[in-house]
């Protein structure tokens, strides 16, 4: 399986790109994983609404854009399933006994992500209600991913 995370803007901070790598090379030793950026648009100071959707509608189109054209999708929406890391361990099981081949992981910008990319996606998950710093929280998706994909973690052990 393959798995893919699509990610609104990129890391800046040298340090978040030490742990970014760590995290990429514990995963890519049991699967494949690719990370994919997609430039943010600039929203502007004191924006309307329809400012606001319209960035969204941008940048869903570009992440829309570069999903794999086939595979599972999971939006990660503050309003998604709030989940732990058996059931991100138990998801990929499941869908590895399906043979689905690409896992698409998907992080919007700082306004969210468009209606269109909430429709596609399969699954909409949650790690907390708490909003993170989309830099930030792509480590810790990463984190979550690399505890999720260790050998036996969604058997009940670890």
């Amino acid at each position: 399986m393959d798995i893919h995370i699509l990610a609104v803007g990129r890391l800046k901070e040298d340090y978040l790109m030490k742990a970014r790598d760590h995290y990429l090379g514990d995963i890519g030793k049991r699967g494949g994983i690719r990370i994919i950026e997609v430039n943010d648009e600039k929203t502007p100071d004191g924006a309307s609404e329809k400012d606001e959707d319209r960035v969204r509608e941008t940048e869903g189109r570009k992440i829309l854009a570069s999903l794999p054209k086939t595979g599972y999708v999971i939006a990660l929406d503050i309003r998604g399933r709030t989940i732990d890391t058996r059931f991100l361990a138990k998801k990929f099981e499941e869908l590895d006994e399906r043979q689905v081949r690409d896992v698409s992981f998907i992080i919007g910008g700082s306004l969210g992500l468009s209606s269109e990319v909430l429709e596609r996606a399969d699954l909409r998950i949650s790690f907390s209600r708490m909003t993170f710093p989309h830099q930030l929280f792509r480590i810790m998706l990463l984190q979550g991913i690399a505890d999720a994909t260790r050998s036996g973690y969604g058997k009940g052990k670890g």
